[in-house]
């Protein structure tokens, strides 16, 4: 069995509250988060790194990473934005002037952005045409333990987009996508041939990355955003999905908008910072829907 360092506070700009690390974490930007109750604590895996986290009675994170992966912790500090201050960035919404996200702002104290690698963004969020959260992690699940390179034993890294190229669509309808699959092996594929692809989009400002990823098979523009948000960092980015036209619609009167026109609304209402204000009036109506 693995041994893991004792558990240690991490810094943070902006702390964290139990109820918003949990939504930070569970609440629909990453799928490979999961609530250990035999250890009170949330293990996680990004990339090539397994942590768990915790949060400590003194109102911050103490987090615990494997012994034999020393550059876990660091690669955990940019996962979490940890030198972000997402108070300060919270202040710039137009909270003064949006009595709604104003309540969404003071119920989720703490919430922030993840920033996890772009390609395991896309992929996610690949699987996650109209499928909830929970059937989300288990398409993501299965397909690291079946495709995905063993980080410790028994836990398993999401499959690289050259390994699922190297899976045939057969395989990857086995493991329960459905649909799905025909497009994440078209675009693994596509990428197979293309390697420097998602790097150059995340690379590229917001209004050229979104079409550049939107042309991948499978993307729309839900996904796109999802994936520039939580994956690439940009901020601007402003997912709608069936929840954010209903805020949008109750609290906001923009019936009979499109799903393009209402992303547009958000950019232009909630301004750079859009993505970030989406996150809370997301969280908000899941918990409080009119």
């Amino acid at each position: 069995m693995p041994t893991w360092t004792p558990w240690k506070t991490i810094p943070l700009a902006t702390p964290f509250t139990e109820q918003t690390l949990a939504e930070t974490l569970n609440g629909g930007q990453a799928f490979r988060w999961n609530y250990l109750e035999t250890k009170s604590c949330w293990q996680g895996i990004w990339g090539q790194h397994v942590a768990r986290i915790r949060f400590s009675d003194k109102g911050g994170i103490e987090v615990s990473t494997p012994s034999s992966h020393p550059e876990t912790e660091p690669s955990l500090a940019s996962y979490l934005r940890a030198d972000f201050d997402w108070a300060a960035a919270m202040d710039k919404l137009p909270w003064r002037s949006d009595s709604h996200l104003q309540k969404a702002l003071q119920a989720y104290p703490g919430l922030r952005i993840l920033k996890q690698p772009f390609p395991e963004a896309v992929l996610c969020f690949l699987c996650s045409a109209t499928k909830q959260i929970p059937q989300i992690k288990v398409m993501c699940e299965r397909m690291a333990e079946n495709l995905g390179t063993e980080i410790l034993p028994g836990i398993h890294a999401l499959p690289t987009w050259e390994q699922l190229a190297a899976a045939s669509e057969e395989q990857l309808r086995s493991l329960g996508l459905g649909f799905r699959a025909k497009n994440i092996k078209k675009t693994a594929d596509l990428l197979a041939s293309h390697p420097e692809l998602l790097s150059q989009i995340e690379a590229s400002p917001y209004s050229e990355a979104k079409p550049m990823l939107v042309s991948l098979p499978g993307v729309g523009e839900k996904i796109a955003d999802c994936a520039l948000l939580f994956g690439a960092a940009k901020l601007e980015a402003f997912p709608v999905d069936t929840w954010i036209i209903k805020v949008l619609e109750k609290r906001y009167a923009l019936f009979g908008w499109s799903p393009s026109q209402l992303s547009q609304f958000g950019r232009v209402h909630y301004g750079p910072l859009a993505g970030f204000a989406q996150q809370f009036i997301f969280s908000y109506e899941r918990q409080h829907p009119a």
